[in-house]
């Protein structure tokens, strides 16, 4: 599920959000050393969250434009902006950045071509399909269309890579756009030491296109999520540094302050419309980078200095997702074991090869959230060791339900149990029709509580359901036919206790 995050990788690291932003910029502008109240809880968010499309139109109001003086004042402020990063973050000036003024039609034209034209966009159709398999998305949800929406309606000013310039907006006032610079300033700070597009491709180990993936490979495919963490952690520590200034105060001081902020980017977010309307992955996914990427870069300055924060962390990144959602496991060097693959040729033979990629601690953080709430989320997710899903269609049937396999494996039997009870549950909201299925003869079912043991299997309108839970491990396979789930199951799972 991670690759599937990649589709919108690009244009989210580019683009910083209106709304998200200056709503919590407000918060901070009036009472900064206040902490906001919590987020709404997820049930709140789905019963607010009208399913559909995902997208709201926001109204349209007639455009202002900055005046000549009000551009000359921004562009200006650019240098004195690039020195407070710099001072900020210890990263140095190699030289100016170069800056210029955009309307809203050219960015609108950017962002579509970056949508059109990258690889990564283009995996969005595939990408749509197994997170609507996996109940991520409604079935009726247009991922493209939310996108383009989302950004072409809250795009804030970004810095261009390829171009090495800060683009400011010609919509915007000048002190709407400072605290914006402050962020994406701090990007070419970061290009200039690191070359962030090398640096960020090198995260990217593009399992999707390899024909024998790796055990290696699905270690290694959320390194792009995890290096986007540090690039938005590092430019939103910036931001806050630079809002507090005026009160004397700084995340380095002050680091109870980043959960606060936190909060108010969430509470911002929600005021969103195009936003508030998007499934909880979603509005997950968009916020991950910055408001765990934020936290984790605290973590390192108080552990580290800059230095470890802004410099070491570029050559030693974090490896995946739970590296940045619990820095003491990155600070620790943890390593995780391997997953066990099949043999994806002769266990598949029958099917075609649609998507692969790894599952790994923020997707079922997520996954968890959605279907048993925040309080079970962050209970459960950080039992996590490791997970994958290969996604097929049969050969003979390319029209065929979306088949899947998903393997994930935890610090214990009762983690893993809970964590397939939530999935089972979850069922009964994904399909239209789920009915149980007599256990096979020679597998013992047992339902606890809020647990679940053994094989279970449950009949559904794409084919068949079956979790198979044995000791830390839990096999799903959905839409397969039985003699290649039984393969699975015998190739990845323990043998079973006599």
């Amino acid at each position: 599920m991670t690759s599937n995050r990649k589709a919108d990788r690009k244009p989210r690291r580019q683009f910083f959000f209106v709304g998200l932003l200056f709503l919590a910029v407000s918060a901070w502008a009036q009472e900064p050393t206040q902490p906001t109240q919590p987020p709404a809880s997820p049930k709140q968010k789905s019963a607010e969250n009208a399913p559909g499309s995902g997208t709201t139109q926001t109204p349209q109001k007639p455009e202002q434009k900055i005046s000549p003086k009000e551009a000359q004042e921004l562009f200006r402020s650019v240098d004195q902006i690039l020195k407070f990063a710099s001072q900020d973050t210890g990263l140095p000036i190699k030289h100016s950045v170069k800056r210029q003024l955009a309307s809203r039609e050219q960015v609108v034209a950017y962002l579509e071509k970056n949508m059109d034209e990258d690889k990564e966009a283009k995996r969005l159709q595939r990408s749509e399909l197994v997170l609507k398999k996996f109940g991520l998305l409604p079935r009726e949800f247009d991922l493209r269309s939310f996108l383009l929406t989302l950004l072409r309606e809250q795009v804030a000013g970004y810095y261009d890579e390829k171009t090495k310039t800060v683009n400011l907006l010609d919509w915007l006032g000048a002190d709407e756009q400072r605290p914006v610079l402050a962020h994406e300033l701090t990007h070419a700070l970061q290009d200039q030491s690191f070359d962030l597009e090398k640096w960020m491709k090198e995260g990217d180990t593009g399992i999707d296109e390899k024909e024998s993936p790796t055990a290696a490979d699905i270690e290694a495919d959320e390194a792009d999520t995890a290096r986007e963490a540090v690039v938005e952690g590092q430019a939103m520590v910036t931001l806050m540094d630079y809002m507090l200034a005026p009160v004397g105060k700084s995340l380095a001081t002050s680091p109870e302050l980043a959960e606060a902020m936190e909060h108010s980017m969430l509470l911002g977010a929600a005021d969103l419309p195009e936003f508030k309307s998007a499934p909880i992955f979603l509005q997950e996914t968009l916020t991950f980078p910055y408001r765990y990427g934020m936290d984790f870069i605290a973590q390192l300055m108080q552990n580290g200095g800059k230095e470890k924060a802004f410099f070491a962390v570029f050559s030693h990144p974090p490896a995946d997702s739970r590296q940045v959602m619990e820095p003491k496991t990155y600070l620790s060097n943890e390593h995780i074991e391997a997953m066990r693959l099949p043999d994806f040729k002769a266990d598949f033979k029958s099917y075609d090869r649609f998507d692969i990629g790894a599952i790994g601690e923020f997707d079922v953080a997520v996954l968890v959230e959605q279907y048993a709430g925040m309080e079970t989320s962050r209970k459960i997710y950080p039992q996590w060791r490791g997970g994958y899903y290969y996604a097929v269609r049969p050969k003979d049937n390319t029209a065929a339900p979306l088949g899947v396999l998903y393997l994930s494996r935890w610090a214990d039997a009762a983690s893993a149990g809970k964590f397939a009870a939530i999935y089972a549950g979850s069922l009964t909201g994904r399909y239209k029709h789920v009915s149980d299925a007599a256990p096979r003869e020679d597998k013992l079912a047992k339902d606890q509580a809020d647990t679940l043991s053994g094989e279970h299997t449950w009949a559904t309108e794409e084919g068949r359901v079956v979790i198979s839970v044995r000791e830390n491990n839990v096999l799903i396979t959905e839409s397969l036919d039985a003699p290649t789930t039984e393969r699975l199951e015998q190739e990845l799972l323990p043998a079973p206790a006599k």
